[in-house]
């Protein structure tokens, strides 16, 4: 039996227990991230993961892996992940349709012409009845732009003046370095790729929007979500934003985390890895996000006219809310 001076000091205990109790810090929120298989996103999750960035804004990341894009977009629309990276494009698109998608900046890295250096290619004209391929299909973005930006500049459709042939993106890297063929459409770490294998960049996506009379930064690709998530879990959502803000800041200062993602990368060589981490570097958009979505409305309208409802669906124009701003009230 305990004596009255035990029972007393256990009686404090708990009372003390039960006081700091609401006090607690409490369960991180947790996020579920639909990545595709060896995406480059993989790579700024994993710098917040190992440098703490997520964990001290009170943030838990849930990886998914998911083979494909389509089952990207089959698993946000289902529920199972809260967030992909995806273009606001497709988002547009689901918001035309009456669905509450919407977008926050993450790349404007996007791929332009790459083209080899015994090709005697100096200018788009130059490849006037060559084989041109490109990664994505006939509705890639690319694509289309650059067949607007053909008949812009040179009075002729792209895809009259080239032989396109649509191909995944390893596979035109491959015939293009083995010679196959003399200029590649691809994504962007694809192009890399070739950067660091000699080859040269004959075209890049700023100079096609310029070439169209878009002047601006254009970020292609970002977190895409439900906006009625996005209201439920905003401290946490803007939380993993800033805690991605962090890791791209350091992927910008920092080479020695590039070491350290090299077996993510998959970077056979130093040049390459190199090639890859310029490029993601030039790809980090800025923070001026109705910036953003102004030269967004420009380009939706050519991609729109290019593409048709294929493409945009019901969408006439770029839909409101498409770009989801941190700290706005919706």
């Amino acid at each position: 039996m305990l004596r009255p001076f035990a029972r007393v000091c256990l009686a404090a205990a708990a009372l003390f227990a039960c006081l700091i109790a609401p006090v607690r810090a409490a369960d991180p929120a947790l996020i579920r991230i639909g990545v595709l298989q060896y995406g480059t996103v993989s790579w700024e999750l994993e710098v917040m993961k190992r440098q703490g960035y997520a964990e001290r804004e009170g943030v838990r990341i849930e990886v998914v892996p998911l083979a494909q894009k389509d089952a990207a977009n089959v698993a946000l629309q289902g529920g199972a992940v809260d967030l992909i990276v995806n273009d606001w494009i497709w988002v547009a698109r689901q918001r035309a349709e009456g669905r509450d998608f919407a977008f926050v900046p993450y790349s404007r890295a996007v791929g332009g012409i790459m083209v080899r250096p015994d090709a005697n290619v100096r200018a788009l004209a130059d490849l006037r009845g060559q084989r041109l391929g490109v990664a994505g299909g006939a509705l890639d973005k690319s694509w289309l732009l650059l067949r607007a930006y053909s008949r812009k500049t040179l009075g002729e459709d792209a895809a009259t003046l080239v032989k396109p042939d649509f191909g995944a993106p390893p596979l035109l890297n491959a015939l293009m370095l083995k010679g196959e063929l003399p200029a590649v459409m691809n994504f962007w770490h694809f192009s890399a790729r070739l950067r660091a294998a000699g080859m040269r960049e004959l075209l890049s996506l700023d100079d096609v929007l310029k070439g169209l009379g878009v002047d601006g930064e254009l970020p292609m690709i970002g977190w895409v979500f439900r906006e009625n998530w996005a209201t439920k879990h905003r401290a946490a959502f803007e939380a993993f934003l800033r805690a991605g803000a962090q890791a791209r800041r350091h992927m910008r200062e920092s080479d020695a985390v590039w070491e350290e993602l090299r077996p993510l990368t998959r970077a056979e060589d130093d040049a390459t890895l190199v090639a890859l981490r310029d490029g993601f570097r030039a790809g980090i958009p800025g923070e001026d996000i109705a910036q953003a979505e102004r030269t967004a409305q420009r380009v939706f309208a050519i991609l729109a006219q290019e593409g048709g409802a294929e493409l945009v669906g019901a969408a006439t124009a770029l839909p409101g809310g498409t770009f989801w701003r941190a700290g706005a009230s919706r």
